[in-house]
């Protein structure tokens, strides 16, 4: 039987696993189709909408305003978006998908968590509800339970929204 140390060690190597398909998945995306999932998801969200501001697709797709402004300056630089300001408000910057930015969409590649839903739609209810209940357990015991993030499977650049657990040590 294996110790509690000896299964913690494998639920950290599972965890890790998960995190590098995300990142390998991304790279492979870039590779073959010369855009990251993270550019992929942004440009989907702009192809919603005629424009936007910077700040509501951050919002919609749960990634800091910093990270999204990155990943627009490359899509810019691209001719995939065009960004402005807004003649009503000088502070916020308006961005669209450019004609360029719509026909990289027709490629329209499958992601990760689309394999993802396929397989797990094919168990049955209660092992569903056996993973979501320990995937909901670990996110608690990693203070992340309290982090609103979208359904969406991507690896957040910014380190803006690190937890701070030598905060929280202090308050002990």
């Amino acid at each position: 039987m294996d110790s509690g140390s000896d299964i913690s060690e494998k639920i950290l190597i599972a965890l890790r696993q998960i995190i590098r398909a995300i990142d390998l998945h991304s790279r492979y995306l870039a590779k073959h189709y010369g855009l990251t999932w993270p550019q992929l998801l942004i440009l989907k969200e702009l192809s919603h909408s005629k424009e936007t501001t910077v700040g509501e697709v951050a919002h919609k797709l749960s990634l800091s305003q910093a990270t999204v402004t990155s990943i627009l300056d490359r899509l810019e630089k691209l001719q995939y978006v065009k960004r402005k300001r807004s003649n009503s408000d000088k502070r916020k910057v308006i961005v669209r998908i450019t004609s360029s930015g719509l026909e990289k969409l027709k490629v329209n590649p499958t992601s990760l968590q689309d394999y993802f839903i396929r397989e797990f739609n094919k168990l049955r209810g209660w092992e569903q509800t056996l993973i979501l209940s320990s995937i909901q357990r670990i996110a608690s015991m990693m203070n992340a339970d309290n982090i609103e993030v979208k359904p969406v499977l991507t690896v957040q650049t910014s380190t803006e929204n690190l937890i701070d657990f030598s905060r929280e040590k202090e308050q002990s």
